[in-house]
């Protein structure tokens, strides 16, 4: 399964495009023996005065046909990191070949989004940088695919 994250604007060089890097990397490496053949991250043009249907239309446009789409909204399911995990491993095992993650611009999700996605994920209810929601999203799919290999997780402990 190929898991793609698909986000409006750009990134520019600096320690948060370093740390999506990292992670990626790290994503791929264990994926890899987990049946996930790819961790890619694709820019959609995003400008200040974008509508959110606008953007909406570029996400869309940018995602494969038959793609299953998860949306990161503030109002989505908060899931925990073993969720997360659980969901890659779901959507994998039922033979899911590209795996969808949107992040909309500024001024949050167009509802044509929100209707097309299968599940809207939510890393709370503040506001978060999107530079910062794609280090969060790349440091849980890492974790996920940790977790699915086996390595033990503190919080598993916990339960």
């Amino acid at each position: 399964m190929r898991i793609k994250i698909i986000a409006v604007g750009r990134m520019k060089v600096g320690p948060e495009l370093d740390l999506i890097g990292d992670y990626l990397q790290r994503a791929r490496g264990v994926g890899r023996g987990l049946g996930f053949s790819a961790f890619d991250v694709v820019e959609v043009e995003g400008r200040p005065s974008a509508e959110p249907q606008a953007e909406a239309q570029a996400l869309i446009k940018a995602t494969p046909g038959r793609a299953v789409c998860v949306l990161l909204d503030e109002r989505g399911e908060t899931w925990s990191s073993r969720r997360i995990a659980d969901r890659l491993a779901a959507y994998r095992d039922e033979g899911v070949s590209e795996l969808v993650f949107w992040i909309a611009g500024a001024d949050g999700a167009a509802k044509s989004l929100k209707d097309r996605a299968q599940a809207i994920l939510s890393f709370g209810q503040q506001t978060w940088p999107h530079k910062l929601v794609r280090v969060l999203l790349t440091e849980q799919l890492y974790r996920a695919c940790t977790i699915l290999s086996g390595n033990p997780y503190h919080r598993d402990e916990l339960r």
